[in-house]
């Protein structure tokens, strides 16, 4: 796919993620690096936990869920960061086995004032397992530049 510019890019607009699949190791691995609590690192500890297992970290499934669809190529040369997130919400959780995929809603944008070769958007997220069912949400405002201008619309010696 093609990079999106903020002129590409409007409300309303959908983009859906392939899914990846989650595995015992690959949580353990994550949470003892990022999140040691025991539901996510000891399997033990986790059947004895509120979960009844295992359990991705949440921050697992965030970087997941924003990986995914930046895979997409959607942002790939027009991303410039983003100044945060909100709504962060942890719907469900996700277990080993559970194969999830993102699902992007363009919202509202705006041309910058002060940079206008930028603009922002926010961009709402869902990602959701095979049932379909919701494991989490947000919204990110992403900086997105603008269509680089052409060379052929530059004038020669200018």
């Amino acid at each position: 796919m093609n990079t999106h510019y903020f002129e590409d890019l409007e409300p309303g607009q959908e983009f859906h993620s392939p899914g990846t699949t989650l595995t015992d190791s690959g949580i353990i691995d994550f949470g003892l690096v990022y999140d040691p609590q025991r539901f996510h690192i000891d399997r033990e500890a986790a059947a004895r936990s509120p979960y009844g297992g295992l359990i991705a970290s949440g921050f697992q499934t965030l970087a997941l869920g924003f990986r995914m669809f930046f895979h997409l190529g959607i942002m790939a040369d027009s991303s410039l960061g983003s100044p945060g997130i909100d709504e962060l919400r942890w719907k469900a959780p996700v277990r080993p086995g559970d194969t999830i995929r993102t699902k992007v809603a363009v919202g509202e944008k705006r041309l910058s004032r002060s940079k206008p070769d930028r603009g922002t958007v926010r961009m709402a997220f869902t990602v959701v397992n095979q049932r379909d069912e919701e494991v989490m949400t947000f919204t990110t405002i992403a900086l997105v530049a603008c269509r680089p201008a052409s060379p052929a619309a530059v004038e020669p010696g200018a």
